[in-house]
């Protein structure tokens, strides 16, 4: 029997929102299926054995052919004598196709039948092969929605009991601060001074902006309304209980002051920018409580702030094309990041799976890219991805934002100083608007419109190149070669530009991807041939990276705008040691491109600074401290990729931007990594420093179909992001005595995950709505008998119960150790009484 942190999740329901179990026919068979992790490592090759059982629980017979079922996973081939059987093959991406071989006899009523298959390690809840449907031959335009149910039987109790020991060990170097000793706002401020006395914010107060803050005063009234159900009179009349927004000159318009006595506050700041953040930090010093708790009165303790970010780039990337977020949680998004100072929402608009935004005058890029079901020719949607399943519409592999949708966010980030970046993934990642451009070029032959047709062409129709990229596309690449894709940017920009202008919003770039492009694209093109014999510039086919990006970046530059994109646009492949790899390329390192490296791993570690010293300016993204949709931890009840390592809050606060070797102590394995690892890379220059224009943390969403998942992988990791981006470089970070160092480290420590339990948290109970921030799992250890337990954030409460059961908001508290017994499990509440995963105590 399979013991693990959650034990719930031994049997794990995957059924998406709008799915229904439909039966092919009404008195056909009706199938569910089972997919149970059996073995690793099986028979020593490093697979993983699993059994995928399908269940016949209607009245007749499932056929021994004429069907297949289709479904979204890791790739999985037949193991065994199974293969004489049934096939499983590979569609595209991560869409799989099961279905019978001659042999196989059919699945009588109330039957089933086991297939033994061989994948890549299963290591987590999120791994299973999902969204199953089965489609018939004889109705080969119907996908039916098959129930599926999936377990482990693997034992993970060495790896929990390793998980709940090492958080121990972390959580026990925390000290549980008295509330009045914390850093009174969030970020850090760069410095601030307790005075004496209270501001009473009460129904009297009024708030004036004079003639410059006028919008931010009206602003802040709302505000304090929504927290208090107080709303302050906004007002000329400087008498009486004050709030006074006023201008003076700082350095920065993001810098502010903020001054709390009795009688007055005063926010100062150069500009806007600096209003603002100084409005948020006074809404930090309201009672965490106040969102949920509407006052007639509120104490807010005398004050003196002095403040200003570290970075002028603070960002968070919302991943929109995988799975697709609503425009309600975008919303909420914004006033999540804009509260805690960050002031980029980066949106990745399109990818191989999905295209999300509406552009005037190309419909096809929505109604097809922006849909994912059941298709044969992938003219009216897009195959299924990550278990999206065969009903279009219903999941959230089909949405898009409508351009009012998408001036109503630009509208509503600019009046909270957030700058949305729109990310259009190209040349790679690019299948969903291949895949629209393709349907609208036959939808215009059909029409005989040949020349409108080929306008926006993506790929070369006669490209016989063959390639496979990292996430298993065969066709997911722009064509450089073809004058119709720049014809399909430009059209792209334009309207985008203005959707900005329209909604008064500021755009100075636009993102343009450029991320793993995999070998073996475009060299069988006709196209290509032909523009390498017509301009002997372009060194190869290789070189046809160069080629596209300059020309995006030249077309940005005449529009006034700079182009952003991932690290390899200031790349290029050259032959190293008789192979092909790609190396440092500054020919666009002039030209205020800006690269977002994520890729610090696998030797990688100094691309960034490398960039950086060449003259790129750089964001640092780095996988291992900033990609959020990291799981937690390696528990197989915790979801997420693993790929980078895992990332809990952490691994961004302890990332030091300008010398991250130090804090880089393990590798995405999870192996130790020694300073020496670092001896040869290279370091940056001070003038890479004044490259380094900023920090951003992505979240990808391939495993998150719900806004609940993404705000469990969002929260609370976000915090560290908000934390490194704004506050100063602290004292741990630039201490060249390791000692010294880590003691440093450990306080700072001490005060972050004390802010976040006694009073963030609580916060985001109900700020903007509310939000469902991961609950933390507790640690233990066994000593002399006895069980030791605590939690990564104080103030946080555990709960316990002592038959196995898992406990819920009336079990007991936990408040010292307790004798070691077989049936203990534990779990950590917030001050509402959700829970987190429980953890089952291991005995030796």
């Amino acid at each position: 029997m399979k013991k693990s942190l959650a034990l719930a999740f031994l049997f794990i329901y995957f059924i998406h929102p709008g799915f229904t179990q439909k039966k092919a026919g009404s008195d056909g068979p009706h199938l569910s299926i089972s997919w149970e992790l059996s073995e690793n490592n099986y028979k020593g090759k490093g697979e993983m054995l699993s059994l995928l059982t399908i269940s016949n629980k209607g009245t007749k017979k499932l056929p021994a052919s004429g069907w297949s079922i289709y479904f979204n996973g890791a790739i999985p081939h037949n193991a065994d004598a199974d293969t004489s059987m049934t096939l499983v093959e590979m569609v595209n991406g991560d869409f799989v196709k099961l279905h019978p071989l001659t042999s196989f006899k059919g699945i009588p009523a109330n039957s089933s039948l086991t297939v033994k298959l061989l994948s890549r390690e299963l290591k987590n809840i999120t791994d299973f092969p999902k969204g199953f449907y089965i489609v018939f031959d004889n109705d080969p335009s119907q996908g039916i929605a098959i129930h599926s149910e999936n377990k482990s039987l693997i034992d993970d109790e060495k790896r929990d009991k390793l998980l709940a020991e090492k958080q121990y060990r972390q959580n026990v170097g925390v000290n549980d601060l008295p509330e009045g000793q914390l850093i009174p706002v969030f970020p850090s401020p760069a410095s601030y001074t307790r005075t004496s006395g209270f501001f009473n914010l009460n129904a009297q107060v009024k708030i004036t902006g004079g003639n410059d803050f006028v919008k931010e005063a009206a602003y802040l009234s709302e505000e304090i309304a929504k927290a208090t159900g107080i709303k302050p009179l906004v007002t000329n009349n400087k008498t009486g209980n004050l709030i006074m927004l006023q201008k003076k000159e700082l350095k920065g318009d993001e810098a502010y002051e903020l001054s709390v006595s009795p009688g007055k506050i005063v926010i100062s700041a150069a500009g806007n920018a600096g209003i603002f953040y100084g409005i948020q930090s006074l809404k930090v010093l309201l009672p965490a409580n106040s969102w949920g708790k509407k006052q007639a009165s509120v104490k807010i303790p005398g004050l003196e702030i002095k403040d200003n970010p570290r970075y002028a780039y603070r960002a968070f990337m919302m991943d929109l094309a995988r799975n697709f977020q609503q425009k309600k949680e975008i919303i909420k998004v914004i006033d999540l990041i804009s509260f805690y100072k960050i002031n980029v929402l980066h949106l990745h608009l399109n990818d191989d799976e999905g295209w999300r935004i509406e552009i005037p005058g190309l419909p096809e890029l929505t109604s097809v890219g922006g849909q994912r079901g059941h298709t044969l020719d992938e003219k009216n949607s897009l195959y299924p991805s990550y278990g999206s399943g065969p009903e279009v519409g219903k999941t959230s592999g089909s949405g898009f934002l409508s351009k009012a949708d998408y001036i109503e966010i630009l509208k509503y980030a600019t009046v909270r100083h957030v700058k949305v970046i729109p990310e259009f993934e190209s040349p790679g990642h690019a299948r969903a608007a291949i895949k629209s451009m393709n349907a609208r070029y036959s939808r215009l032959m059909a029409s005989g419109k040949t020349e409108d047709a080929k306008k926006y062409l993506l790929v070369d129709l006669n490209d016989q190149s063959v390639y496979r990229s990292v996430q298993g596309w065969s066709d997911n690449v722009i064509n450089p070669a073809l004058p119709s894709v720049y014809q399909f940017l430009q059209k792209v920009t334009d309207e985008v530009i203005a959707m900005y202008k329209e909604a008064g919003a500021p755009l100075q770039t636009i993102h343009f991807g450029g991320d793993e492009v995999p070998a073996g694209v475009w060299e069988k093109s006709p196209a290509v041939t032909a523009l390498l014999q017509q301009d002997p510039s372009i060194n190869g086919v290789d070189d046809l990276w160069y080629y596209y990006f300059n020309k995006v970046n030249l077309m940005l530059k005449q529009r006034g705008l700079y182009l952003s994109a991932w690290e390899e646009t200031g790349l290029k492949k050259a032959t190293v040691d008789g192979r092909k790899k790609m190396v440092l390329d500054t020919r666009l390192s002039n030209e205020n491109l800006h690269t977002e490296v994520w890729n610090n791993i696998g030797g990688n570690e100094d691309l960034a600074y490398k960039l950086a010293n060449a003259g790129y300016k750089v964001v640092l993204t780095n996988v291992t401290n900033l990609y959020l949709d990291l799981s937690y931890n390696d528990s197989y009840a915790e979801p997420g990729q693993y790929w980078g390592g895992h990332v809990d809050v952490d691994k961004p606060f302890s990332f030091i931007p300008l010398d991250y070797y130090k804090n880089q102590k393990e590798n995405e394995r999870g192996q130790p990594l020694s300073m020496d690892y670092f001896k040869d890379k290279e370091r940056l220059t001070e003038f890479g420093k004044s490259n380094i224009v900023g920090i951003q943390a992505p979240l990808w969403s391939e495993i998150i179909t719900t806004p609940a998942r993404f705000e469990y992988l969002m929260l609370p990791k976000l915090f560290g992001l908000a934390e490194r981006s704004w506050a100063a470089d602290p004292a741990w970070a630039t201490e060249q005595d390791t000692v010294k160092a880590e003691e440093f480290y450990q306080q700072s420590w001490s005060d972050f995950v004390n802010i976040l339990g006694k009073r963030e948290l609580s916060r985001l109970n109900h700020y903007a709505g509310g939000f469902g921030y991961r609950i933390p799992t507790v640690g233990f250890i066994t000593q002399d008998g006895r069980v030791k337990v605590n939690v990564q954030y104080p103030g946080l409460i555990i709960r316990y119960t002592e038959d196995g059961s898992e406990p819920t908001v009336t079990s007991k508290l936990y408040t010292a150790d307790l004798p070691e017994t077989a049936n203990l499990s534990f779990r950590v509440f917030n001050s509402l009484g959700r829970g987190g995963n429980t953890v089952k105590y291991i005995r030796n």
